[in-house]
């Protein structure tokens, strides 16, 4: 490989210019061991034969020669900072300041250069610049995404034991991950965009995308959290117990900005024994609020220990439903009152979102208390209200469930005879 400027190779040499090639890589080594000691141990080997082959590359650009077993050289470091951790972006500014700091001193005022030697040169520190860089950055992602799809690849693995409940130690050495004593358990959901107008055959590879963003977002916010996701959601755990739980909300915060939709997600503290169980509380959690139509943020079941109470099957959950059956002539009435709690009780967000006034919410409250007995203006009413309309919702959506499962166990199978 050779670099051909105006059809015709650069093989003038020019004062400086080799000499800066040089330094241009010595001080991106000074640049990187400055800013990270660990990381300028990790490439310090190199340093002796990057100088050297960097210079070759300068030398041989100039005189418009090949340079490709130069580069396979560069491609080879490259692809071993990558396996050692060293970031892509301090590689580059070092790299790009070691650049200007030649082009400082090519385009000094005291230079003896005419305006031809110093196009000439500013091409040729260009050229070099350019073909090391593509080389390097080229090497450095092809070996970055395989480290991260066997990352990627033993964390699900570790995640998948880990919510089996038959995680060990054996497996943890095989992943190369360690297990933590406590995890976070987040259950998340991923809606689909409702006023998505793609085509059909778009909609799955748009879902594709989204989880791919949430993905990366996740990794970037939370790189030590094990996932299993699909494009409808799924489970994430996050290790430890970290004293600032806000943390929490603002990593949903930043996946529902990575998926641009609103985010749904639960999370339960639990020990690592216990991980398979809080999965499945977390998944509840997550249906209840799906079905009561709740805010999408995260919940912690704190904050939703008395919907999960009262969705339990028994006979308490029957009565309460039964309490609202006056409105099963007023659809309205009651559509407003699930709205209502669905809010947490805020009138006018309930008029907003019913694209009514705050007047006739608050006329069909009393409607309400007319037809059921239950004023939603007091702390008993209130309550009464509020919790047969998480029993009543639980119920409908379970007895819906039974009904198109019963229907599909009974429907006829039709036989298809397939033409070859």
């Amino acid at each position: 490989m050779s670099i051909e400027l105006d059809s015709s190779p650069i093989r003038r040499p020019l004062p400086d210019v080799g000499t800066l090639t040089g330094q241009l890589v010595s001080h991106f080594i000074d640049s990187v061991s400055t800013r990270n000691t660990l990381l300028g141990d990790a490439i310090s080997g190199d340093v002796t034969t990057m100088t050297t082959k960097c210079r070759e590359v300068g030398d041989r650009v100039i005189a418009g020669r090949d340079v490709s077993h130069e580069l396979s050289w560069f491609s080879a470091a490259a692809a071993s900072w990558a396996r050692e951790g060293v970031p892509i972006d301090t590689m580059l500014l070092a790299f790009y300041e070691a650049l200007q700091l030649s082009l400082d001193v090519l385009c000094a005022p005291e230079a003896a250069h005419d305006r031809d030697a110093l196009v000439d040169g500013l091409r040729t520190a260009m050229a070099i610049s350019n073909l090391m860089s593509t080389t390097m950055i080229r090497a450095y992602f092809r070996e970055h995404r395989g480290v991260v799809g066997e990352h990627r690849t033993a964390a699900r693995a570790l995640a998948s034991a880990l919510l089996a409940g038959r995680a060990t130690t054996t497996i943890a050495r095989d992943c190369g991950i360690g297990i933590a004593e406590n995890y976070r358990v987040i259950a998340l959901s991923i809606p689909q965009d409702a006023e998505d107008h793609r085509p059909p055959l778009d909609k799955p590879m748009a879902a594709r995308r989204r989880l791919r963003r949430v993905r990366a977002a996740l990794a970037h916010h939370r790189e030590d959290a094990l996932a299993m996701l699909s494009i409808e959601g799924g489970t994430v755990l996050v290790p430890g117990e970290d004293p600032d739980d806000t943390r929490l909300d603002i990593l949903i915060e930043e996946l529902s900005r990575a998926a641009r939709l609103d985010i749904s997600a639960t999370s339960i503290t639990t020990t690592t024994d216990k991980i398979p169980d809080a999965a499945q509380r977390a998944h509840e959690l997550l249906d209840v609020i799906g079905r009561l139509g709740y805010t999408p943020r995260l919940y912690r079941f704190e904050d939703l220990a008395l919907e999960y109470q009262l969705t339990r099957p028994g006979p308490g959950l029957t009565r309460l439903g039964q309490m609202l059956e006056p409105l099963d002539a007023h659809p309205d009435l009651y559509e407003t009152l699930r709205v209502l709690v669905a809010n947490d009780m805020n009138r006018q967000r309930t008029a907003r979102l019913l694209h009514i006034h705050a007047n006739t919410v608050l006329y069909r409250i009393r409607r309400i208390q007319t037809l059921t007995g239950l004023d939603a203006t007091h702390t008993a009413g209130l309550w009464q209200l509020k919790s047969a309309v998480i029993a009543r919702t639980f119920a409908l959506s379970t007895s819906s469930h039974q009904r198109l499962a019963e229907g599909a166990a009974t429907a006829p199978v039709t036989h298809v005879r397939l033409e070859r």
